[in-house]
């Protein structure tokens, strides 16, 4: 690798290269138990206080968390899953990651066979529409996720497939 001519050239280097080659570093993870337990106390929180505490609006130092309602793509029931987001616009922007384990999340997959649902956020209920993120897009989001997470390249680096920026749209109810 030739050294940059420029110290601005050197920093564009380094952003692109993070954007596009996640690192190989090893990043420690909780264990998984560790992980899923938190999500599950988080939703007992949510429904012991009747909706009062367990969500969060996003912040320009803290991502949010919300509520996701889908069906399932088999058994046509409904599913809730609570997700970390951060908000781009009008848009809500979402990791379709499982704890960085390698399978897709369930409710990624049932938002791809029915992508018109609802989120419920602190201030109510929304409507949207979700799709991944196009190629052109993905870089900008998944540069404002890693503004919130120092680490997402590393842990990204342990899946074997990239992980979808999934974008939730308002839609008219």
């Amino acid at each position: 690798m030739t050294t940059p001519a420029t110290p601005h050239a050197d920093q564009e280097h380094t952003v692109s290269e993070s954007l596009s080659e996640p690192s190989t570093k090893s990043q420690s993870l909780p264990p998984r138990w560790f992980i899923r337990s938190f999500w599950v106390v988080q939703r007992a929180v949510y429904s012991v206080t009747g909706g009062r505490l367990g969500l969060r609006k996003a912040t320009d130092t803290q991502w949010g968390m919300m509520r996701l309602h889908t069906v399932g793509r088999r058994s046509a029931e409904e599913r809730v899953a609570i997700l970390g987001f951060f908000e781009d616009g009008d848009d809500l922007v979402t990791m379709a990651m499982n704890g960085w384990a390698d399978a897709e999340p369930a409710w990624w997959l049932n938002l791809q066979a029915q992508p018109d649902t609802t989120v419920d956020l602190p201030g109510g209920s929304r409507a949207v529409h979700a799709h991944a993120a196009h190629e052109t897009e993905r870089p900008r989001l998944w540069a404002m996720q890693a503004s919130y997470d120092k680490d997402l390249d590393a842990f990204a680096a342990r899946r074997s497939r990239e992980t979808a920026v999934v974008i939730l749209s308002p839609r008219p109810e």
